[in-house]
């Protein structure tokens, strides 16, 4: 099977499977999404947003976060993962939106990367949430999927290898939703430790899944995925304590 065959068997699958997928990170503006996501590095979603409502409520601008203290925003993110970089990272990144964007979260992947606790992955998550771009931010899900299904080579070693492999064959204006299709199929479906690998409806052309079956991937014309009545991956988790 060609890879561009792959890529639309499993697209196909997703957007029946998964017709809305969008973060699970709750946030109102695109300041307060920037803060979820640098505090959800190594952390589930469902401890940031348990963590949120009174930080946003307390420091609901840049200006506001700005003018307060790593010490401060410690206590109100003490139950993440690694609270004191992230608070130091939390009152950097809203001084430099303050001091150099006048308060807004640019749209540039140049610029955001410049704010600390700010990496290409988030960068990119800004970029396909908030601006739309179709910039595909790849975190452990997105990796281990893509590499599970066989969307990207063995060879692509780093998250940046796999962004551009992925970017370079799921089409443009799919971009952005495709990342939360990798992420909550890897998150809810094809998990790390325990791939739920009888619920999913990519068992014909997955990689993995043939390898580990002694099976061979089917062509296109037998390779039939199947979306089924199941609830989808992102609604059927939503109970889960994981990414």
């Amino acid at each position: 099977m060609k890879k561009q065959e792959l890529y639309n068997l499993v697209i196909n699958y997703f957007e029946k499977s998964m017709p809305v997928a969008e973060t699970e990170l709750h946030y109102e503006n695109p300041f307060q999404l920037l803060v979820a996501v640098i505090l959800s590095a190594q952390c589930t979603d469902k401890r940031v947003n348990m963590i949120t409502p009174p930080l946003f409520r307390d420091f609901p601008t840049a200006e506001a976060m700005a003018a307060t203290t790593p010490e401060v925003i410690f206590e109100y993110i003490r139950s993440v993962s690694y609270p004191n970089n992230k608070a130091k990272h939390l009152c950097g990144m809203a001084q430099m939106l303050t001091k150099d964007f006048n308060g807004e979260v640019p749209s540039d992947l140049d610029q955001l990367v410049r704010l600390p606790g700010v990496g290409r992955k988030t960068a990119n998550v800004i970029q396909a949430v908030i601006f739309e771009k179709a910039a595909m931010a790849v975190d452990t899900h997105v990796f281990r999927v893509s590499h599970r299904i066989g969307l990207v080579s063995e060879k692509c070693t780093t998250p940046y290898s796999v962004e551009k492999e992925l970017v370079r064959h799921f089409p443009e204006q799919l971009i952005p939703k495709a990342h939360h299709w990798l992420i909550l199929h890897g998150r809810y479906t094809c998990m790390a430790r325990n791939p739920q690998c009888d619920k999913c409806g990519l068992q014909p052309v997955c990689k993995h899944y043939q390898r580990v079956n002694g099976l061979k991937i089917q062509d296109t014309a037998a390779a039939k995925v199947s979306t089924g009545k199941k609830k989808t991956a992102a609604k059927a988790g939503r109970t889960a304590d994981g990414r």
